[in-house]
Parts: C-alpha cells; sequence; structure tokens
C-alpha cells in the first residue's frame, strides 16, 4: 500500500472559495463513460469556470480557442452533455447540473440486513485525483 504525503509542503494547494470541485459522482455513477473526450474538455472547461449556480457564458469562438475544437467538434461535444443529462444550454448560457444523488433503494445482504448504496453520499474530490482514476492510475 502506497502511504501518501505531500511532496511539496510550501505548495499545499488551497481551495479558494470561488473555485469548483468536481463531483466524485461523475466517476463513481459511471456519468463519465457517457462522455465523448471533446464533451469532457467542455465539461470540464465549464465546470472551472462556472459561477456557484454552475452558470457561464462563454461564446463559441472563445470556447473552440480554449479547448482547440472546430465549431462541429464543439457542436457535438455540447450536444453529448445535454444528451447525458450534465449540462443545459440556451446560447449563450450553459449551466453545469449537480448530478443528483442514485434514487434506488438501500440493498440487502444475503443476510436481510440492509445497506446503505455507496452511490447515495457523494463528497468532492480533488481533480487530480479525478484524472488520476479516468487513466487508470492508482491513488
Amino acid at each position: 500500500m502506497i502511504k501518501k504525503h505531500l511532496i511539496n509542503p510550501r505548495r499545499m494547494r488551497r481551495v479558494p472559495s470561488r473555485f469548483s470541485w468536481v463531483d466524485h459522482r461523475l466517476v463513481r455513477d459511471r456519468h463519465i463513460e457517457s462522455c465523448s473526450h471533446p464533451g469532457l474538455a467542455l465539461y470540464l472547461f465549464l465546470v472551472t469556470v462556472a459561477d456557484q449556480q454552475g452558470l457561464s457564458y462563454y461564446s463559441d469562438p472563445t470556447l473552440m480557442s480554449r479547448l482547440g475544437m472546430d465549431a462541429q467538434t464543439l457542436s457535438s461535444a455540447r450536444q453529448n452533455l445535454i444528451q447525458t443529462g450534465l449540462v443545459a444550454y440556451e446560447a449563450p448560457l450553459y449551466q453545469v447540473l449537480s448530478l443528483e444523488p442514485s434514487m434506488s433503494e438501500p440493498r440487502s445482504t444475503e443476510s436481510g440486513t440492509k445497506v446503505q448504496n455507496r452511490n447515495q453520499v457523494a463528497a468532492p474530490v480533488p481533480i487530480g485525483r479525478l484524472f488520476k482514476q479516468i487513466l487508470g492510475e492508482n491513488s
């Protein structure tokens, strides 16, 4: 087992109040598996720049420039996120939507004991850990 430690304690990240975390349920509840790579790039950008309500209004030309996408790729990425329920869009406004907790009932063990569904509790995770999980690296 790898023991975790700060590599550079003087540069320990402190999250500013205006910073957005990526909800761990994106991976745990497998939302990420329904997203294209351009969709995930757009989602990461929107999560990063969104205000407290998840709203942002970057123009298509700005998004294409920042993300290295052409108009068709951006349009497809946006549609992918809309279809997966991760964002809402009314030009020029984007809203990053909350990831609702799983509505499934607690499951039972063979002995009949109720077990809380892991998907019902979510905590934000640092984006670095999220990318490690996406890339299949060990934490």
